[in-house]
């Protein structure tokens, strides 16, 4: 198998924290991005999920999402307004401005 010389730009500070955690691993960043392509050319899409920061909820999204838990596992009263007449539910999202 013959292999190509590929350049590629890094910002310095990621280069430095990938480094040492493929490091930690026994694995060059070479074997990395050789890896990272075999599996993309194989599986056919990104053979990892792609997340930034904003994936991650916030303190008081992740209390709602608790709180929203709790009520369907009936663990407490689920005490939320519902409607089964759309004109009414209206009425009282406009009342509640």
């Amino acid at each position: 198998m013959t292999t190509t010389p590929t350049t590629i730009h890094l910002d310095d500070n990621l280069k430095k924290e990938l480094t040492k955690k493929l490091d930690s691993l026994g694995i060059s960043l070479n074997t990395y991005f050789n890896i990272t392509a075999r599996q993309f050319v194989l599986q056919n899409h990104l053979p990892f999920e792609i997340s930034d920061s904003a994936d991650i909820p916030t303190e008081k999204t992740e209390k709602a999402m608790i709180l929203a838990k709790a009520k369907e596992l009936k663990l407490i009263k689920d005490d939320s307004v519902s409607f089964d007449d759309i004109d009414k539910a209206i009425e009282f999202l406009n009342s509640e401005a």
